[in-house]
């Protein structure tokens, strides 16, 4: 396994608006609304280490780092429980969490995530061009203006710093759960290139990931959504549902869907580019 190293960084050198508290965290003075639902973070952070979806989505991303890594520190922005975090510290990179949410941001302490910001990437304050690289993890979906946000990512990336990023794909997909989780909109490959580079990216890899569950989606979100048939908004209701689907109880299902898991993760290992999956995976360079 590649290891990384890279000197300590000390957050008041880039930021005109973060201390620390006591528990560890770096908080700002006030923080902006957000779309992600309040109970989110709490959902998921019952079922990521279990969950077959969490772990194959760290292994793509942990692949792809590899293969076009950072130039310095790596700044999860909207990292929520630190999940991905976690795994990233563990492979010896430098990670700051950057998460707005109590809840994620307490959580990722709790994972031993060395340091948190418990602030939006606009309120930390971060100072302009000082950013070696940036990871959005499902995050630009929640943006209501996508390319405002990511030219705000591009405003903070140092010269030829790198962004990592995966969203959900294809509208035609889109169902109930996207409502809930406080989604704008899904991508296709084509969309989400074509608003990287509106934004003042170069995109080096794009690939689909998740094939196997683009069916099952289709059949057991979209098709029930389009019926009427969807369930209750209610927090208990949704996080019940999202245990349920994390969970893979028959072994029957469990091995050939490792074994879907690993090409997919050796794919992008020869960084071959699927031209079609549930989410999108991408790395791109700040262009200019």
């Amino acid at each position: 396994m590649r290891r990384f190293a890279f000197p300590m960084i000390d957050l008041t050198t880039i930021s005109r608006n973060l201390e620390q508290t006591a528990e560890g965290v770096w908080c700002c003075g006030s923080l902006s609304p957000i779309s992600y639902p309040e109970w989110g973070n709490e959902a998921c952070y019952h079922v990521e280490d279990s969950s077959f979806w969490f772990r194959h989505r760290n292994a793509c991303i942990l692949e792809a780092v590899r293969q076009y890594p950072p130039s310095g520190a790596l700044f999860d922005v909207g990292g929520g429980n630190g999940f991905v975090a976690k795994s990233m510290q563990d492979s010896g990179m430098e990670v700051v969490l950057v998460e707005p949410g109590a809840v994620g941001a307490a959580n990722a302490r709790r994972r031993g995530i060395q340091y948190v910001v418990r602030a939006t990437l606009e309120d930390a304050g971060f100072f302009p061009d000082s950013l070696p690289a940036i990871s959005l993890f499902d995050v630009v979906e929640h943006m209501e203006d996508d390319r405002r946000f990511l030219e705000t990512i591009r405003f903070h990336l140092s010269a030829n710093g790198r962004v990592y990023l995966t969203v959900p794909a294809y509208q035609s997909l889109w169902s109930l759960e996207d409502i809930v989780a406080g989604h704008h909109r899904r991508y296709s490959s084509r969309a989400i290139r074509e608003l990287l580079v509106e934004a003042g990216f170069a995109v080096e890899f794009l690939t689909g990931f998740f094939q196997f569950l683009t069916p099952a989606i289709f059949a057991l979100r979209v098709i029930p959504f389009r019926l009427g048939l969807g369930i209750s908004s209610e927090a208990d209701e949704v996080g019940s549902k999202i245990r349920g689907q994390h969970e893979i109880k028959s072994g029957w299902i469990s091995g050939p869907l490792n074994w879907i898991q690993q090409r997919e993760v050796m794919r992008i290992r020869r960084r071959r580019q699927a031209r079609f999956g549930a989410s999108w995976l991408v790395v791109a360079r700040k262009a200019r």
